[in-house]
């Protein structure tokens, strides 16, 4: 009888595994339980950190690196990737505006700008790409992407004429906008945001408001920015014709999406949906008895664009078991095709050990929750049944 077929298709544990380490360490977890077992890895990204290197990785694509300005203007040596035979490039925002360039005591959302991010548009333009992929995840910025359009030849005023300085906070004095001299290229390629949530741009669900205070500001700060958020919005709907406050997505990345669709035409995508496309993850779940997915932290919005909450969804179409590893659950909701999970954080363990430590940690949750799964078979039919021979 064959083997049974297990699909490994984990996101990055943020902070401690990428997202081919963690499909790694889930493998060994696996080969402790079934050493028989035959294994499928399918490292995945929903629009944040480890996109570029899934879609570069199943399209046997190239990466280039490019220097830009870092979130606070510091340069950067930022990755980039192609595809396609070069027709189509992929950009991480993170790798030029992303929460891991700064130290915890450099993060100041009020500042952080996105013009490193629209120079690698720029260097993707120069080397002459029709497409464009840009995951939006991991962002230290707040700037809604006036930093990028800046980048791109557009230019930001208050009331006396003067170019506004970098970051979010700025964005209260904006005046007007200029885009006579906003690169003409934008207009003839395809730009598409890869996007791992659907939030607004503005108010309580909005980028400030969720995601500020990771980036440092404080309940003050976070209404400052809200309120400077509103101001750009109005103005990019009266000089530009962009209405981008209330589309889903917008807020994603301190509102850079609302900037690339108002500045550059973009449409929006789910990150994951995207990713799952170029490793053909559809295709090989039709292939599996069983999918083990994962992430560094399960919590209630994990349903909103995750890629566990993707994989699940997915699996449950093709009727086959999906189980989870987290490094941390914390009030996960239910999520549809997901039959179990697993922490890999002991109780009690501080979390900052738990990530020194994720390489052992994450097979051992993969030990228990495999156990427990096959301990649970002969109540099962179907694929599971299939997983349980052999």
């Amino acid at each position: 009888m064959p083997a049974p077929r297990v699909l490994i298709a984990p996101q990055e544990f943020k902070g401690s595994l990428t997202a081919v380490q963690a499909a790694d360490a889930i493998r060994r977890g696996v080969s402790r339980v079934a050493p028989d077992t035959a294994i499928d890895l399918a490292p995945l990204a929903d629009g944040g950190p480890g996109t570029l290197e899934a879609i570069v990785r199943a399209a046997g694509g190239r990466t280039s690196i490019a220097r830009v300005d870092g979130p606070l203007g510091a340069p950067v040596d930022a990755r980039w990737g192609r595809i396609d035979e070069g027709r189509c490039a992929i950009i991480e925002m993170a790798a030029a505006s992303g929460l891991t360039l700064l130290r915890r005591d450099e993060l100041d959302a009020r500042r952080a700008s996105t013009h490193g991010t629209g120079q690698l548009i720029r260097h993707a333009l120069d080397a002459g790409v029709g497409r464009i992929l840009i995951g939006v995840g991991g962002s230290a910025s707040n700037d809604g992407g006036a930093g990028m359009a800046e980048a791109l030849g557009a230019i930001l005023l208050d009331e006396d004429g003067r170019r506004l300085p970098p970051g979010g906070a700025a964005l209260a004095d904006l005046a007007r906008i200029e885009i006579g001299a906003l690169d003409p290229r934008l207009g003839e390629s395809d730009i598409r945001v890869l996007c791992d949530v659907q939030n607004p741009l503005l108010g309580p669900e909005g980028a400030s408001a969720v995601y500020g205070p990771q980036k440092g500001a404080d309940p003050v700060q976070v209404a400052q920015l809200d309120r400077a958020l509103a101001n750009y919005a109005g103005i990019i709907e009266r000089d530009l014709g962009a209405r981008v406050a209330e589309v889903p997505g917008a807020g994603a990345a301190g509102g850079l999406a609302a900037g690339l669709m108002a500045f550059c035409g973009a449409t929006l995508q789910s990150g994951f949906d995207a990713v799952a496309d170029a490793v053909r993850l559809a295709d090989r779940l039709g292939r599996a008895d069983l999918v083990i997915t994962g992430e560094g932290r399960l919590d209630t919005q994990s349903a909103y664009g995750k890629t566990v909450a993707g994989v699940a969804a997915l699996a449950g179409t093709h009727d086959v078991p999906c189980l989870a590893v987290a490094g941390l659950i914390d009030g996960a909701a239910a999520l549809p095709g997901l039959q179990d999970r697993e922490a890999a954080t002991p109780a009690g363990m501080p979390v900052e050990e738990a990530m020194d430590r994720a390489e052992e940690l994450v097979p051992a949750a993969v030990e228990r929750l495999l156990r427990r799964y096959l301990s649970s078979m002969p109540a099962t039919r179907g694929k599971a049944g299939d997983a349980r021979s052999g």
